[in-house]
């Protein structure tokens, strides 16, 4: 009777636990099978650190203002605002948001090699630019940004989809660059 327990209770067990673990493997096939998708806050917080390295020194993420997109094969790319106080200003204007990227990225015409990066938008010479410097503060690329002055409700960082199929707007309140997978 003890034995016939015992093989009721594993079975059950079997039942229960291999299906589970069935579910949560993923399989190659399974990550090349997702589609693109703008992330949501409970992925960007598995993801997103709480303190980042620029310029010689640590910067506090902001959570809150944190937006990404998970690509067809897995791969991410996310920015999240940071606190910039301790920078000096010719950094601080710049260096709005600290910018990852696992894939190459075209930008606004600028190729953008996988790594970390600061980003912002700033409003100099003729009209706005998306600028993106290496982790030393020095910039490697401007390009031009928009202003979307039709926008319901900015918020200080967003992510939307893009005016083609692929892309994607990074939103700086009102202000954008759009962008989408290099190859």
């Amino acid at each position: 009777m003890r034995l016939l327990r015992v093989l009721i209770m594993a079975a059950a067990a079997t039942c229960f636990v291999f299906p589970s673990a069935m579910l949560a493997q993923r399989t190659p096939e399974d990550v090349v099978a997702q589609k693109a998708a703008i992330l949501h806050s409970a992925d960007l917080a598995k993801v997103v650190p709480g303190s980042v390295f620029f310029r010689g020194q640590s910067a506090t993420t902001q959570l809150r203002n944190s937006v990404g997109v998970r690509f067809a094969n897995g791969y991410l790319m996310f920015a999240t605002l940071v606190d910039n106080s301790g920078y000096s200003t010719g950094i601080q204007q710049k260096y709005q948001a600290y910018f990852i990227t696992e894939v190459p990225l075209e930008i606004e015409g600028h190729r953008l090699a996988p790594g970390a990066y600061g980003a912002g938008i700033v409003n100099g010479g003729p009209g706005l630019h998306f600028v993106i410097q290496d982790l030393g503060a020095h910039d490697l690329f401007e390009a031009p940004a928009k202003h979307d002055a039709v926008l319901h409700r900015p918020v200080p960082l967003q992510m939307m989809a893009g005016s083609r199929a692929g892309s994607y707007r990074l939103y700086f309140g009102r202000n954008y660059v759009e962008f989408e997978r290099g190859k």
